[in-house]
């Protein structure tokens, strides 16, 4: 016992006068990458797909095709919010390279403090930041615009945010953000995408509801004039802190951007034809191979182009709501895939543009393609009891019709499939044999442009005895019942980035199934998906990051949670000769933001 309390008190001793050691804290750095180095150093001037002497001038006239919008609040559930609104009413902590994989910036916060595991973020705000009203952005308007989007805003900001431990102030103008799960290496990143919000503007203001009294923000331009649902201009703010920030060298030259709204696409062409409006990105195939023809465009009044990208194209498809009891087997969900005939479609409608989309994350490297092997076989191995086998012994591929007698072959497998899940003919409708009920849903649409995409497929499904209703409804009642899950099935673009992280919880997660205002409109709740979604978000490096990708792509694909249309590798875009843009481009291949007014 003495001895025990002798060496107690030789140890206390020894910690006393022998300081702890601690690791030494990290430099602030002017921004911070995904995985590896910055590409652009501490003294860099502006960003290489920018012309930084563009003249800045000019109205940038854009059109919305929709109903309208009731709201400048971009970052609630309710209302439908005015374009542009969060692209440019409010700055982030930092900002975005868009010609590398995922880096940022200094924008607000002129630095930025991570430590090696990073289980930490501290931003030091730039003590020129101010809001549109002259008020000094603070680390208080941080943490207030944290626990506001957390708790009051949009749910996609509760599950982007929710490795976050805490979040402090340490003086008025640096805040450090403590995490819960270290392993989150995109967390600094995903901050630094915070948008700034002013505390004293929204102290004595509902923040949660719709509403169109011009806000106070912090980005680059603020409210001009609007007329309610219809028009909304943006004027540049004339004493704009951070315009000559290199983040924003060459960027944001018009002096107003105006959006205005259209009832349709075809009113909407016809606008834009008639020099209504500057810019345009067809989404038509056949529009693109037949109206942008005429005297405008053979004299160089107006331009048409193809930009090429480098940018994953993500996945468009037919999405299935599998909480829908119709739709809860993954064999009729397979099944009915062999009723969509992409290669008529794009032969007949689009004028062969279209390739076939067969990955969430098409045209890029994080897309699954073979058999799985290496890293991503290892991740996969452990759930291999809860997969289908075909994830291992079959390249994903959605079914083809490009040869003679192809579709009828596939109508015949699409019965094979309904009848292994329990379906078959009486009186020539497709009904459960257990239940007597009939294979029947509805297909949910906004745009009338889609109507001759849809109605094939539909005919394919009567000859199945399915009968599918298409339903067109205003944009409006289109967001809204999207958001409460309110459908059977609907056309979707999913996009995606190529750095993918916390944002795959909002597409895939359980959690995010029951959540209203998800982007999880599938429906996904599969403990693999979970695990994969995770096992992304935690990648320590590049090399890593495309085998879990890779993996948790192969395993939504075998999951027949869509029927997968078509992407394009290049962006169809026409405008007026007015406007111009820099020779280098950016990945995504057009930003309007690096664009610019020349009479």
């Amino acid at each position: 016992m003495h001895i025990a309390r002798n060496l107690l008190a030789v140890l206390s001793a020894f910690f006393i006068l022998v300081p702890p050691v601690h690791a030494a804290a990290p430099e602030p750095r002017h921004g911070i990458a995904m995985h590896g180095e910055l590409k652009h150093g501490p003294d860099f001037e502006h960003f290489d797909y920018v012309n930084p002497d563009a003249p800045k001038g000019g109205e940038l006239k854009l059109a919305v095709t929709g109903n309208g919008f009731d709201t400048f609040n971009p970052f609630v559930l309710r209302g439908v919010a005015a374009a542009g609104a969060n692209a440019y009413l409010y700055d982030t902590l930092l900002s975005q390279s868009e010609d590398e994989a995922f880096s940022a910036y200094g924008l607000i916060a002129e630095k930025v403090q991570v430590p090696e595991d990073r289980s930490w973020v501290t931003f030091h705000i730039n003590p020129q930041a101010t809001f549109h009203d002259g008020e000094p952005i603070t680390a208080d308007d941080v943490i207030f615009s944290f626990e506001t989007l957390t708790e009051k805003g949009h749910p996609f900001y509760q599950a982007y945010y929710a490795d976050v431990a805490e979040v402090k102030k340490l003086d008025d103008l640096t805040v450090r953000f403590n995490f819960k799960d270290t392993t989150n290496r995109e967390l600094p990143l995903i901050l630094g995408q915070l948008p700034v919000l002013p505390k004293h503007y929204w102290k004595d203001r509902e923040f949660g509801g719709a509403s169109l009294e011009p806000p106070v923000g912090s980005g680059p331009y603020e409210i001009d004039s609007y007329e309610a649902g219809r028009t909304v201009t943006y004027g540049r703010v004339d004493d704009y802190w951070a315009a000559d920030l290199p983040v924003n060298r060459g960027r944001y030259n018009f002096d107003k951007i105006r959006y205005e709204y259209f009832s349709d696409d075809t009113v909407s062409m016809e606008a834009f034809k008639a020099g209504i409006y500057d810019f345009r990105e067809e989404t038509s195939a056949k529009s693109w191979a037949t109206a942008y023809e005429g005297e405008k465009f053979t004299e160089g009044e107006f331009k048409k182009e193809e930009i090429h990208h480098e940018q994953p194209a993500g996945m468009q498809g037919f999405i299935y709501n599998t909480r829908r009891s119709v739709f809860q087997d993954p064999l009729v969900r397979q099944a009915l895939a062999y009723a969509f005939d992409f290669d008529w479609t794009n032969r007949n409608l689009f004028y062969d543009q279209y390739s076939r989309t067969n990955s969430y994350f098409e045209n890029s490297e994080l897309a699954s393609t073979g058999l799985p092997s290496g890293a991503e076989l290892k991740l996969l191995e452990p759930h291999r009891k809860n997969l289908l086998p075909a994830v291992f012994e079959q390249e994903y591929r959605p079914p083809s019709s490009d040869e003679e007698g192809e579709m009828r072959k596939n109508l015949a497998r699409a019965v094979q499939l309904l009848d292994q899940a329990g379906w078959g003919f009486k009186d020539g409708k497709m009904v459960n044999r257990k239940t007597g009920e009939q294979l029947k849903f509805e297909i949910l649409l906004a745009q009338k442009t889609f109507e001759r995409v849809v109605s094939p497929f539909i005919n394919n499904l009567k000859r199945l005895g399915i009968d599918a209703d298409m339903r067109r409804v205003d944009t409006t009642q289109y967001v809204q019942r999207i958001r409460n899950f309110d459908f059977d099935m609907f056309i979707m673009s999913i996009g995606q980035s190529n750095s993918p992280g916390n944002e795959q919880r909002s597409f895939w997660s359980s959690e995010a199934a029951e959540q209203p205002g998800s982007r999880n409109y599938a429906g996904v709740s599969d403990p693999v998906v979970d695990d994969l979604v995770d096992k992304v978000i935690q990648a320590p490096d590049r090399e890593a990051l495309v085998a879990r990708t890779r993996a948790l792509d192969r395993v939504l694909l075998w999951g027949h949670y869509v029927i997968p249309q078509w992407y394009l590798p290049y962006r169809r875009v026409a405008y007026t000769s007015e406007l111009q843009r820099p020779e280098t481009l950016p990945a995504t291949g057009v930003s309007l933001d690096t664009w610019w007014y020349e009479q």
